[in-house]
C-alpha cells in the first residue's frame, strides 16, 4: 500500500523542503498544486499544507490535518461539510506580524511626511515644497485587532512615541508598553482621539463593515486609516470621500473591498490614498516565509505524534 500523502501546495527551498520532511518520516511528500495530482492520489492524501482552491476541497475524502499557510481563514473552509469529519484545521497566525507591521509602518510615514507626493513631484520634473507634515512623536494610535500583527505594529509606533491603545474582541495581558487594552465594544469611544487607527480583523460576520461611513465619520478630522487585515472592515467609497474631503489625511489600504480593486476604481486617483495589492504578507519577506513552513512542519510533527496542534481555528470565530 502506498504511502500517505502530505501535499505542500506553497513554494519551498531546499531548506524549507529538507525541514517538512524531516518532520513527516514514513509520509510522501509532494510539493505540487493539487491540480498536477493523479486522480488515484487524492485518496491517499491525509494532510495539506496550504491554501487548496474550494473546487478541491470535495475530492479530500481522506483528509485528516488543513494546515492553512494563511492567517485569515476563508469562510469556505469553515462551511458545514466542507472538510471531512474529524480533520482539523489550523491556519499560520504568528508568521506574519513583524512583515506586516513594517509594511504599513511605512504606510504612515509616507503618508505623514508626504513622501508620495515628492515621488509624484520627482515624477512630474518638477522641484516644490509640499508644506507642513506631520510626526508619530506624540500621537495616539488606536490598534483594532490586537492580535500578532497588531501588537507587531503596536510596539513599533510605540517605539516611535506614539501613545498605543489595543482593542480586541475579548480581555487579555496588556504589554507594558501599552496605554490600555479594551474590548471592541469601546471602540467608539477611542476612535475620535486616535491619530492613527490601524485595522487588523479577520473576516467574520462582527468584522464585515465595521469601519462604515458612521464610523469612518467619527475620526478624528486629519487622522489616517491604515488597513491590513481583511478589506471587508472597511466601506472603501466611505474611505474615499473622507480622503478626499480632508476629513481624514490619508488612508494606507494593503486590502480593498473589492478585492482586487477593479482597474478604473475611483481610490487609485485619490492623492492621499496609498495602495499596494495584498502584498504586506505573503512570500516577500523571507522571514515570514520561513515562520510559516516552521509553523506548518511543528504541526506535522505533533499531528503524526498525536500531540495537540498549534494555531487551531476557531470554527465558530473564523479564525
Amino acid at each position: 500500500m502506498p504511502a500517505p500523502i502530505v501535499a505542500v501546495l506553497f513554494p519551498v527551498n531546499d531548506a524549507h523542503r529538507a525541514l517538512l520532511e524531516a518532520s513527516a518520516p514514513g509520509m510522501n511528500l509532494w510539493f505540487k498544486p493539487l491540480e498536477y495530482f493523479p486522480t488515484l492520489a487524492f485518496r491517499n492524501i491525509r494532510a495539506v499544507l496550504g491554501n487548496p482552491s474550494e473546487r478541491m476541497l470535495p475530492r479530500l475524502t481522506g483528509l485528516e490535518l488543513l494546515q492553512l499557510n494563511s492567517a485569515g481563514v476563508p469562510p469556505f473552509y469553515l462551511a458545514e461539510g466542507a472538510l471531512p469529519a474529524g480533520a482539523q484545521l489550523c491556519n499560520a497566525s504568528g508568521a506574519y506580524g513583524p512583515g506586516i507591521a513594517e509594511h504599513m509602518l511605512g504606510m504612515a510615514l509616507a503618508l505623514k511626511k508626504r513622501l508620495h507626493q515628492y515621488r509624484d513631484a520627482q515624477r512630474a520634473g518638477e522641484w516644490v515644497d509640499r508644506g507642513e507634515v506631520s510626526s508619530i512623536l506624540g500621537s495616539k494610535t488606536l490598534v483594532v485587532g490586537f492580535g500578532d500583527i497588531g501588537r507587531e505594529f503596536g510596539w513599533r509606533m510605540h517605539a516611535l512615541g506614539s501613545t498605543v491603545t489595543g482593542i480586541k474582541r475579548t480581555p487579555g495581558e496588556r504589554p507594558d508598553w501599552l496605554a490600555e487594552l479594551a474590548t471592541i465594544d469601546r471602540l467608539d469611544e477611542f476612535l475620535p482621539e486616535a491619530d492613527i487607527v490601524f485595522a487588523s480583523l479577520p473576516e467574520t460576520p462582527a468584522t464585515r463593515g465595521l469601519f462604515d461611513r458612521e464610523r469612518i465619520g467619527r475620526m478624528k478630522k486629519g487622522a489616517i486609516f491604515l488597513n491590513a487585515g481583511r478589506g471587508s472592515a472597511a466601506d472603501t467609497e466611505a474611505l474615499c470621500d473622507a480622503v478626499e474631503s480632508g476629513a481624514l489625511a490619508g488612508a494606507g489600504l494593503d486590502v480593498t473591498d473589492p478585492e482586487p480593486l477593479p482597474k478604473k476604481h475611483r481610490a487609485y486617483g485619490v492623492e492621499n490614498i496609498l495602495l499596494t495589492p495584498h502584498v504586506s504578507g505573503g512570500y516577500h519577506l523571507p522571514y515570514t516565509h520561513d515562520r510559516i513552513v516552521e509553523i506548518c512542519a511543528g504541526n506535522l510533527r505533533r499531528w503524526l505524534a498525536g500531540e495537540p496542534l498549534a494555531h487551531v481555528v476557531n470554527r465558530r470565530e473564523g479564525y
